[in-house]
């Protein structure tokens, strides 16, 4: 009988694993723990444990185990930062952080948007005020029956309500539908963009400019046909688009205005 020829494969289960690299846990350093699937932020790492806070605001505490976390899709051990790290002075919405400020239980008042893509993204950047506040915001899934939406919420001195409209501009459909809300205690306000993606500027994406879309043809397909970009799956776009947000420096002044306005009024800092 001849010598048994072994494939190399057989010795994989008692190979040596690769070192896997230790990444100090500051606050700010996304991570995903791959066993539940949670994805957040680093807000605190004690001896032991870290929290990590998702994009809702939600908080969960894990193990500091070794291979225990996923960064950008590779596995890493979390361990202790070494030195204390600087707190950050402001949000991502350019107001004074308040370190250790626990979120206010929600108010009465709402701010509506339009789509869950305009959510995101007041979140993203306004989310640390709007917790400090007390503001949920909420998407509607379009404002075609504002007038009863507002008349359903019953707004009141105590209660207001903001909403935020895409493509508010003299003439349009939108317009019309806000001039028909009349209650002192809603305000109806918006940027002129089609879709809030516009609202990104170009050059956070590294394109010159959006593109003009034909009228009649669908706003977001025709932006991803005309950038190369994949067109039947414009959620996966959306989110490459998010990411790219970090503060609102990458925002144009149109949105910033309006939502800090509807975060004044709802609050009633802003005037009745």
């Amino acid at each position: 009988m001849g010598m048994r020829e072994y494939s190399p494969d057989l010795t994989a289960p008692w190979k040596k694993p690769q070192p896997v690299p230790e990444v100090a846990a500051e606050p700010g350093l996304v991570v995903e723990e791959p066993g539940t699937g949670f994805c957040g932020a680093v807000i605190r790492c004690e001896a032991g444990t870290v929290t990590l806070e998702d994009r809702f605001g939600k908080h969960r505490v894990f193990p500091l185990e070794p291979r225990g976390f996923l960064l950008e899709g590779r596995a890493v051990t979390l361990v202790r930062p070494t030195t204390t790290p600087l707190r950050p002075t402001r949000t991502a919405s350019g107001s004074v952080a308040v370190p250790g400020a626990r979120a206010r239980v929600a108010r009465a008042g709402r701010i509506y948007v339009e789509g869950r893509h305009d959510a995101e993204l007041v979140e993203k950047v306004w989310g640390d005020d709007l917790r400090v506040e007390g503001v949920v915001v909420e998407y509607l899934g379009g404002v075609d029956d504002l007038p009863s939406i507002v008349a359903d919420f019953s707004p009141g001195p105590d209660a207001r309500l903001g909403v935020l409209v895409d493509h508010l501009l003299p003439g349009t459909k939108e317009w019309r539908i806000a001039q028909s809300v009349t209650s002192d205690h809603a305000l109806v306000v918006g940027h002129p963009y089609i879709d809030i993606w516009e609202a990104v500027k170009p050059s956070a994406l590294g394109i010159p400019a959006w593109p003009r879309v034909p009228h009649g043809q669908d706003w977001k397909t025709g932006v991803c046909r005309a950038l190369g970009w994949p067109s039947d799956n414009t959620g996966a776009v959306w989110q490459a688009i998010l990411a790219k947000v970090t503060s609102y420096r990458e925002l144009e002044p149109a949105l910033l205005g309006r939502v800090e306005e509807l975060i004044d009024f709802v609050t009633g800092s802003g005037g009745a």
